[in-house]
């Protein structure tokens, strides 16, 4: 099908004119023979607006493969059900426990929701280290230190008398049974605690807090970090049903129809999804955008094969890319005279970054000279301007690819409600899109394109793993209030009609 072809979740044609900018200051002082040689070397890293939208269109047969019941486990993009069956309305309020979990350190803290001033309170949070014996050791001796550390936060704040619910993001691969219930896949980041793989997260912390009997907790929710960007935006602006993130990997969570989520019992309501689209991709379907640099990342990193898109998009890869193709320039003898620096040779020696720096407007290409001068290369005023070019080539392209992306799941969302227009809200959270100049400024010129009938409004998420994973906790608490008050008034129902029997009889 071509890319301008209309179907259930397209919005339709490209509209005619429509063109993606290109705003490189200063390339009039790089020769004209020169600049044609590195444009063309740059070349494969141009999208244009049909080849996105076609993009757009391989995405959302993904999406649908990820949500199916017998598809499920062979689609690239997992589309995880997070149990999230809410966003919240400004109703919740109390004090909830937070734990953040993701590396050689994690946070404890406790939130404050006040319902009458709409505002989510940090009020307090402790950093606790992860020693290495620990990371390495048993299951058993990690989640004694967590709930150790937990009692001496109570015990400082004299909370250890109350028992709070407790959001928890677990950022490790894991398989969500429940809001409360996480089976670990496997370990990542250096640890290697035996006995947790396979077993539920959230049972394993109980049972070490029960182990120590001085302390308990409430209520517990599992909370992906991606989800808990868009809770915590959510709770300022209503209408946000999409989270986003764009740092050293990138995700996202949306709310769908949970008539849609096959592999979930029901058909009312909604519920977030995981979409884990960092796997878009992995099956193949992106082998004529992906440039020969990005194979040769895909190939010398950690994980080959594995999170493709993920690879051309986001901080952990940017800035090795960027000097794959600044090692490719010098070889064709088009920047720095043909030199090459052991630095520049160095693998990861590029950091994503520099990136950011070297486009910055007024200062960029001062600090291009810096940066090029830690390298050990000979850089004139010429060669800082070529690798701004390189780099406003690789940041365009992340900010067109993460707007395909998210173009792709608007559309879905307007479609799956039936209607002519969406507005919505986007919390966004990571470091390519809080601090690139103008990353920002391209992804959403690339939505509007892309999803034309998609009001999107962009606010940047304020500690989503923290914040956010108590505003999972307190929506599910609100939702599970509700609940009760339904079923008490069911049961009064019940009991008044008994009673009447009992009166005409």
């Amino acid at each position: 099908m071509s890319s301008t072809d209309t179907n259930a979740e397209s919005d339709g044609p490209i509209p005619k004119g429509a063109r993606l900018s290109r705003d490189v200051a200063n390339l009039d002082t790089i020769p004209p023979g020169t600049l044609s040689k590195v444009e063309e070397c740059l070349q494969p890293f141009r999208l244009s607006v049909e080849k996105l939208q076609d993009v757009s269109s391989r995405l959302r047969k993904d999406l649908i493969r990820g949500l199916g019941k017998h598809t499920h486990c062979r689609a690239p993009v997992k589309m995880l059900p997070t149990f999230v069956r809410a966003t919240p309305d400004g109703r919740e309020k109390g004090d909830f426990l937070a734990l953040d979990l993701g590396g050689t350190n994690f946070r404890v803290l406790h939130v404050r929701v006040v319902e009458e001033m709409q505002k989510l309170l940090k009020m307090d949070s402790k950093i606790c280290a992860i020693p290495q014996e620990i990371m390495l050791g048993t299951g058993e001796q990690l989640f004694d230190h967590i709930a150790a550390c937990l009692a001496e936060f109570l015990e400082s704040l004299e909370l250890k008398g109350q028992i709070l619910p407790l959001g928890f993001t677990f950022s490790f691969p894991c398989e969500q049974k429940d809001i409360d219930k996480s089976i670990l896949i496997h370990w990542t980041k250096g640890f290697n605690c035996s006995g947790v793989v396979g077993e539920d997260v959230v049972r394993l912390l109980r049972e070490a807090i029960h182990r120590r009997g001085d302390y308990d907790i409430g209520s517990v929710a599992m909370v992906n970090d991606t989800v808990g960007t868009m809770m915590s935006c959510g709770y300022r602006d209503q209408s946000c049903e999409i989270g986003m993130i764009i740092g050293t990997g990138t995700n996202a969570c949306y709310m769908e129809e949970i008539k849609n989520v096959k592999r979930v019992e029901g058909e009312d309501g909604r519920m977030c999804i995981n979409t884990e689209w960092g796997g878009f991709g992995d099956d193949g379907s992106l082998k004529d955008i992906q440039t020969e640099f990005d194979l040769v990342v895909d190939r010398d990193s950690l994980n080959p094969g594995v999170h493709v898109f993920e690879k051309m998009i986001s901080g952990m890869y940017l800035g090795e890319i960027a000097r794959l193709v600044l090692v490719k320039l010098a070889q064709d003898k088009l920047l720095f005279g043909g030199d090459l620096s052991v630095a520049l040779l160095t693998q990861d020696s590029f950091e994503t970054r520099f990136i950011s720096e070297i486009e910055a407007e007024n200062t960029g290409l001062q600090k291009a000279q810096e940066i090029l001068s830690e390298l050990d290369l000979p850089a004139g005023p010429v060669d800082c301007q070529i690798v701004r070019l390189v780099c406003d080539s690789l940041s365009t392209r992340s900010a067109q690819l993460c707007a395909t992306a998210l173009a792709t799941i608007a559309n879905r969302i307007r479609v799956n409600r039936g209607l002519d227009h969406l507005s919505t809200t986007v919390g966004v959270d990571g470091t390519v899109y809080k601090k690139h100049p103008n990353f920002s400024e391209k992804l959403q010129e690339t939505v509007r394109i892309l999803a034309p009938k998609c009001d999107i409004t962009f606010l940047v998420s304020d500690d989503g793993s923290g914040k956010g994973a108590a505003m999972v906790t307190a929506v599910a608490q609100r939702l599970a209030m509700q609940s009760r008050i339904l079923e008490d008034i069911d049961g009064e129902e019940e009991e008044e009609e008994h009673e009447e029997e009992d009166d005409e009889n």
